[in-house]
């Protein structure tokens, strides 16, 4: 039975950083494609950064490049999402995805596993 969970999550005053962590179980790690999504009050759930589960390669939704770092330890089973200039627009709840596959990712219907999400909130 695979399963994510996350950790990391809090209250950060804007400018800030905070690292998020997802740790799977149930599964060989790295032939898996990870992705960090967020969902807002009242807002669609949105990806965020993906990283692939062979070259590591990474793709970000535009409003955090620059800002965020998607990266893995195939060792620890886990995926990091670094958040850095945190901004209000940020806060939501933070969920890790995980597909079966070498490839890149962005569609939150690619995914087929997911965590219970971590709450991230920015203070203006």
């Amino acid at each position: 039975q695979v399963q994510l969970v996350e950790s990391g999550g809090g209250l950060v005053q804007a400018g800030g950083s905070l690292r998020l962590s997802c740790t799977a179980a149930g599964l060989t790690f790295s032939s898996y494609a990870l992705g960090w999504f967020r969902q807002a009050p009242g807002n669609e759930r949105e990806f965020v950064a993906t990283i692939s589960g062979s070259s590591g390669s990474t793709y970000y939704i535009d409003s955090v490049k620059g800002r965020f770092t998607i990266s893995r330890d195939n060792a620890k089973n886990t995926v990091y999402l670094q958040m850095n200039s945190l901004k209000p627009e940020d806060t939501a709840v933070y969920y890790c995805a995980a597909r079966s596959s070498s490839a890149t990712y962005y569609r939150r219907d690619d995914f087929h596993y997911w965590g219970q999400g971590t709450q991230v909130t920015v203070s203006s």
